[in-house]
């Protein structure tokens, strides 16, 4: 499996935010968001390390860190993603959470080893809405969560017809956030307010308040 960085840190966003996690993160990514922070993992020369199944959950272990998180990149596209997830779930101590970009099917990966899913449903300003999964929506649970990353108003407009549209608040948990540096959290705040958005939480990514927002490795 193609590995760009492994390490310790805070969960800057979803459910688990503040706590303590060990994060993998894969090469590779079937999309191109004007946003992404991680545009360097998708490069065809980033450096990466192979590694098995098995070296990965033995570092996963040796952390003794309860939360993980499997990110990118885009982690579904690994092969051996299945594999891992398997090893995984021979340790109950261990909450494994998979950030996917919302473009794959995660229909596969909704068996005895499911791991918790963050996806992503990628709005307009992204310029890779047209490249979701839709039928992901109808294999969510409650240990779920669906994340919107805002740009401007009117990607929170859409936002806001996805989430009704699959009654998302009453499967899993759900989430906004700004795009940073172009929308301004308190103009998302004000949104919420006038539109009466209930059971929906506004996150800040925290790990880019903590550190430099271009830091690797936090």
């Amino acid at each position: 499996m193609k590995v760009v960085e492994k390490f310790v840190s805070i969960n800057g966003e979803s459910r688990r935010a503040g706590e303590l996690a060990v994060f993998i993160r894969f090469k590779g990514c079937n999309l191109h968001c004007c946003y992404c922070d991680t545009k360097w993992a998708n490069e065809k020369d980033c450096e990466f390390e192979e590694l098995t199944v098995e070296e990965i959950e033995s570092y996963i272990i040796s952390t003794n860190v309860k939360n993980v998180t499997l990110t990118g990149g885009e982690p579904l596209l690994q092969p051996e993603m299945g594999s891992l997830l398997k090893a995984l779930a021979e340790h109950p101590e261990i909450r494994v959470e998979i950030e996917t970009n919302g473009s794959i099917s995660i229909e596969p990966f909704c068996n005895d080893y499911r791991p918790g899913f963050t996806m992503d449903y990628k709005l307009p300003e992204s310029g890779s809405e047209n490249d979701m999964c839709l039928e992901n929506f109808c294999l969510l649970k409650n240990t779920d969560t669906v994340k919107f990353v805002c740009g401007s108003i009117g990607d929170l407009e859409k936002a806001k017809y996805i989430i009704e549209k699959y009654n998302l608040t009453k499967v899993c948990a759900v989430y906004i956030s700004p795009v940073f540096d172009k929308i301004e959290p308190a103009d998302m705040v004000s949104y919420m307010i006038e539109n009466n958005l209930n059971d929906i939480k506004l996150q800040i990514q925290m790990h880019k308040v903590i550190w430099d927002p271009n830091l690797r490795g936090v």
